[in-house]
């Protein structure tokens, strides 16, 4: 069994760049070197991680990202910020990996919606699951898509009592609008491994609201 509490796990610089980039779209420059300075990241300052995939970020300093959200803005400023940042970050990834993974084929856009989320979703787990250390799987019932989070970043050693994964909330919902040509499905974290669960896991509804 992996000890969780004494590994360390690590992100790529070119995902890691995207966040502070989507963060930068929402917060401005200056509200970016807050959230470093106040995370103990100053050294990113004017110096964004470079866009490869060399997987050198320890998962603690995303973590920190999260934290400092909450600390610079409030806990529902920050988190909603974070919902915020994770939408740009679909943006800004779309643009980095959209055409290599068959995002923007015109095969893809005429599949059915449940079809197109599903191998939307599967392919955003490809990315993660090759390129970085997180476990990313999916799941479906009749009604909703699981997306599961082994050794999730964004909560990394955190203990909380409400699930705290917004960005990646917000990176789904975001998914979804692009997806659905404008359509908006219920997102919600159920499950946070920062307070005790097995995963990190954010439930889909599978219809979009009317």
């Amino acid at each position: 069994m992996v000890d969780i509490a004494n590994s360390t796990y690590y992100f790529p610089n070119k995902l890691v760049r995207i966040i502070l980039l989507a963060m930068e779209e929402v917060l401005g420059r200056n509200g970016v070197y807050a959230i470093l300075n106040t995370s103990g990241q100053s050294e990113l300052i004017n110096n964004y991680p470079p866009a490869n995939m060399d997987k050198v970020i320890p998962y603690g300093n995303i973590s920190k990202l999260n934290i400092a959200l909450e600390d610079v803005y409030g806990t529902l400023g920050g988190r909603g910020l974070a919902i915020r940042s994770g939408r740009a970050c679909f943006k800004y990834g779309l643009r980095e990996f959209g055409k290599d993974l068959g995002l923007t084929d015109q095969s893809f856009k005429l599949m059915p919606l449940n079809a197109k989320i599903r191998t939307g979703a599967n392919t955003l787990a490809d990315i993660f699951n090759n390129q970085s250390d997180l476990k990313v799987s999916l799941r479906e019932d009749n009604h909703y898509f699981y997306w599961q989070i082994q050794y999730c970043p964004l909560c990394w050693q955190r203990k909380v009592s409400i699930p705290v994964c917004y960005l990646a909330v917000g990176a789904l919902q975001e998914s979804l609008y692009w997806i659905s040509s404008g359509k908006f499905f219920g997102v919600e974290e159920i499950l946070c491994s920062a307070k005790g669960d097995p995963s990190c896991t954010i439930r889909i509804g599978k219809e979009p609201f009317e």
